[in-house]
């Protein structure tokens, strides 16, 4: 399809630059086929589902993986700026950099700055091998456990850079960038339909009968990069590891089939469970890499609904939900949402989508 479909335009004033407080007092904007949009809060959650519904959350927790530093060993030294994307091993790491132009295979970045120890005192790596777009794998001077508590000691929140680009990240993102189910490392991004979700919020959904399960994908470069191919067939989804537990696909399984709906808490969970459910809708084991990339067209097999929050005008996630609710359905619903001030992107409002009929 072409990637023009997919645009429109978004005022500046509608990027949230700080989550609302607490966090499911967001809105949420209700999305269902052949039905009047709903205006919501996020609170209202357990009010617009059943008893029975199962809540699918990504438990990752996000890394501080924005470096800083230089390029040390040639006559200048220029500063660097790299984002962690893929662990390669223990002590290799595929990376975004600015600017990718100032390095060559071989060179040395520094990593670190003044009143932040790391060690002794910094972090070293070599370019390893340069790709496109800035990719490029960095070989660090440390391994394992110890260059993770380094890159611990010296990274920073990776912010997407619609937010970093109007603030500087702070302390207060160390916190406000991490879902409240976030335990298992790994995560460049967060995955922000979660951000929404307090202990109130949960019991609430307890108390009527919806139980919440977890899984985990660690969000990639994928959520950085726009489409900048013409057509969708041109574009390539980076690969992100996965996992879901025998435990949770068989739970999610007898769920379904006694009538409940599974319930997507963000386009990271949705792309897990269909990456792990068979033709048939039933939801397997699963531990790997997924590079699905979901666009019009698709015929949805496990998640019959989906709470994610406002994307990005081309991106792969705006493609993703305009497949499962109809993308005449989202242009209208996001036409809405800018209109009434809703707020938009990872620290932004929610919307709650039902499918596309065309979609199952």
């Amino acid at each position: 399809m072409r990637t023009d479909l997919f645009d429109f335009e978004l005022p500046p004033e509608s990027i949230a630059l700080r989550p609302a407080s607490p966090r499911d007092s967001a809105r949420m904007l209700v999305v269902a086929p052949d039905a009047a949009l709903q205006d919501k809060s996020v609170s209202d959650l357990p009010s617009m589902l059943r008893p029975g519904d199962q809540l699918v959350v990504n438990d990752t927790k996000v890394i501080p993986a924005q470096l800083t530093g230089r390029r040390i060993g040639r006559d200048a030294e220029p500063k660097i700026e790299a984002t962690l994307i893929k662990r390669v091993d223990g002590s290799r790491w595929q990376a975004l950099v600015k600017p990718a132009k100032k390095l060559i295979e071989g060179d040395t970045v520094r990593f670190g700055n003044e009143g932040r120890v790391c060690l002794l005192g910094h972090l070293d790596a070599e370019v390893e091998s340069k790709g496109d777009a800035g990719e490029v794998t960095l070989a660090f001077s440390f391994h394992g456990p110890t260059l993770d508590q380094a890159i611990a000691d010296i990274g920073a929140p990776p912010l997407p850079p619609y937010i970093a680009g109007k603030r500087t990240p702070d302390e207060r993102d160390a916190i406000d960038y991490q879902t409240m189910f976030a335990v298992n490392e790994g995560a460049v991004a967060a995955p922000t339909a979660g951000l929404h979700f307090t202990p109130a919020l949960e019991q609430a959904l307890g108390a009527k009968g919806i139980a919440i399960h977890r899984l985990t994908l660690h969000v990639g470069a994928g959520t950085f990069l726009p489409v900048k191919s013409d057509d969708t067939s041109g574009h390539r989804m980076h690969a992100e590891w996965g996992t879901i537990s025998e435990a949770t696909a068989t739970a999610l399984n007898a769920a379904r089939a006694a009538g409940g709906h599974i319930v997507a808490v963000g386009t990271t969970s949705l792309r897990l469970l269909e990456s792990a459910a068979t033709e048939e809708g039933v939801i397997q084991p699963f531990s790997g890499e997924t590079d699905i990339f979901i666009t019009p067209g698709y015929r949805f097999r496990a998640v019959d609904a989906l709470m994610t929050n406002f994307h990005l005008p081309r991106s792969t996630l705006f493609m993703l939900v305009s497949a499962f609710s109809g993308l005449e359905t989202m242009q209208q619903a996001y036409a809405h949402a800018i209109a009434n001030g809703y707020r938009f992107y990872s620290y932004g409002d929610a919307s709650l989508l039902f499918p596309d009929k065309g979609s199952r």
